[in-house]
């Protein structure tokens, strides 16, 4: 039997995800998990899982990007898709919370005008849209394509 550290409580047992009717496992704010994998297939099938509303932002969102940088690399990381330029890294994330989805700039602090939310790292800045928000598709797309030229975020080393 195994000694408990001294003033340390036992370990909690980690819940069991369930999978919803759909077949999805949700994460906190229903955000799908999809496992990491590099491509546009994983990238689809976590927008597939979206609930909701939040499904046909992430279908706008990724037409957006694709339209503004035709070649730009896709992944799952992190139960979010990422979108980056072969070599450079990653520039753009986004993410399902419970009454928004979350779009990060990874270099948004260098976009020009800034993107309207700010960061507790120095670097990113992010896009907020909740159910029946406008995107400025025409701001985005400009955001997309000044992130792509800047250096990306190449994941941890390791």
């Amino acid at each position: 039997m195994a000694k408990q550290a001294a003033g340390k409580a036992p370990a909690k047992p980690r819940a069991k995800l369930k999978k919803n009717a759909d077949g999805v496992v949700r994460l906190s704010g229903g955000n799908p998990q999809i496992a990491k994998s590099d491509g546009n297939g994983p990238v689809q099938a976590y927008i597939a899982a979206m609930p909701d509303w939040k499904r046909d932002v992430g279908k706008r969102l990724d037409a957006l990007i694709t339209k503004a940088l035709p070649k730009v690399q896709k992944a799952v990381k992190w139960n979010s898709p990422f979108y980056g330029v072969e070599g450079e890294g990653y520039f753009l994330a986004f993410h399902v919370y419970a009454r928004y989805v979350k779009v990060a700039f990874l270099q948004g602090a260098k976009l020009k005008p800034l993107p309207p939310g700010p960061s507790k790292d120095q670097d990113a800045r992010y896009l907020d849209i909740h159910e029946g928000d406008a995107i400025d598709e025409k701001q985005f797309a400009d955001w997309v394509k000044q992130a792509a030229k800047l250096p990306g975020f190449l994941g941890p080393k390791g």
